[in-house]
Parts: structure tokens; sequence; C-alpha cells
């Protein structure tokens, strides 16, 4: 089974592996940083690169349970030592993302105890839906303070996994109003944002809520009796 290096380092941008075969016309590596999409956050993109053989990395999926990355052009053969390299701006707007996304959840459960009925995300932007009845103008502009009164706290966002009976005992660390893990995950991954939110996630996040930056909302719909969806935008950053 392929090592899956972004799931307890974030932050690895190039990575050294060994092509191991293919599966449904993509590559399979021995170990890797690309993320292969899955939560709402989108696969990553990038490169791999052999004896000064570039293939662009055009997206990435799990297949049989390990990621398949798919390369333009023909495949490098089974056995090629590779360098990977992630699209790191994209990447890393995603992470931040993905942890304003978890931000936003963590304020509405504590604060309103709503659970989270769908969601998705692309760099710099998102949108979640939360199980409410109603919600206003004035009401969306206190999450919004919330959310940036909790990225201005500098909290550490912590990485564990857990043997999945140990996860389960944790009060509330499936915030979905349906459970998405398949009984055979015998592990669960969990991000902390210390002191504001803990969840079962997949996805990569950036260590400390500053790295976010400012979050606004822009916008709030109806998209049901109790169903309102929540859109959040990023400054792009450096």
């Amino acid at each position: 089974m392929t090592s899956l290096l972004y799931q307890t380092d974030a932050y690895v941008q190039e990575f050294a592996a060994v092509v191991v075969g293919h599966a449904e016309g993509g590559v399979v590596l021995d170990r890797t940083a690309f993320y292969p999409g899955g939560g709402g956050q989108p696969c990553d993109l990038g490169w791999l690169e052999a004896d000064g053989q570039v293939w662009a990395v055009t997206g990435v999926k799990t297949v049989g349970g390990q990621p398949v990355h798919y390369v333009a052009g023909e495949m490098p053969a089974a056995g090629t030592p590779v360098t990977g390299k992630l699209d790191w701006t994209r990447r890393y707007q995603l992470m931040r993302t993905h942890t304003a996304m978890h931000i936003l959840c963590g304020v509405i459960w504590r604060d309103y105890q709503a659970a989270v009925t769908g969601g998705n995300m692309d760099p710099l932007q998102g949108r979640m839906d939360f199980e409410f009845e109603t919600m206003q103008k004035e009401f969306v502009a206190e999450i919004e303070a919330a959310v940036n009164k909790e990225v201005a706290a500098a909290r550490m966002v912590m990485v564990d996994i857990l043997p999945r009976e140990q996860a389960f005992q944790i009060p509330d660390l499936i915030r979905t109003k349906i459970n998405l893990l398949p009984p055979h995950i015998t592990e669960v991954r969990t991000v902390e944002i210390v002191g504001l939110d803990l969840q079962a996630d997949g996805g990569t996040h950036v260590a400390n809520t500053h790295e976010v930056g400012p979050i606004r909302i822009p916008e709030y719909k109806s998209k049901g009796k109790i169903n309102k969806r929540i859109y959040v935008e990023l400054e792009k950053g450096e």
C-alpha cells in the first residue's frame, strides 16, 4: 500500500518515490504527498519528474484504497524512481480553505449546535450547509466576526490517527448529519483546532489558524426548510 505522506505532514512539497505499478490508467507510487481528494477537498495537482522528463499530474483519485496519479503523456514504467512535486500555491490555498471551513464548523457547533449537512471547496473559497431553520444578515455578521476571532487567536491545528473504537469514544467526532466513515475503516484520522474543534477528517490543513487569514462570508442561501448554506472567501495572501 502507498505511504500517505500528507496524512501526517501537510507541508511536504516535494518527495522521492518509486512507481510500483499502474491502475485504471494512472500511476501508483510507493509513497505520495498528493492528496487524492475527498471530504469536499479537491485533489492535488503537480508533477512527477525522472531523468529530465516531466509528467504533469492532472488528477489523483483513490482506487482500491490507494491513490492513483493521472499524468499527461505516456506513463513512467513500473520501477522508475521519480520526484513528486506539488503545485504548492494551489495546495496551500486549499489547506487554508479547509481549515477555514473547520473554524466555521467549530464556531457554529459551539454556539448553535447545528450539524453539517454538506460542503465543498475550491482554492480560497468554499461553502458549507448547516441544519438551521432561520438565518438573516445580522446573524451571518455575528458568525463572520466569531470565525475571525478564532483566526486571530492563533490556535494550533493538530492531527492524530486513532484506532476506530478509541476515536468513536470522542463526543461529537462526526459533525456531518450522516456518518460517512465506512465500517471497514479501522483507523480514524482526527483534526483538532485546539480549544475549538475536533473532527474526523482526511484532508490537509495549516498548522495554526493565523495562517488562514481573514475570512469573509459574502453570501448565504436557504437550501430548504432546515438547511442553510454559508459561503466563505479568503484573501489570496502571498
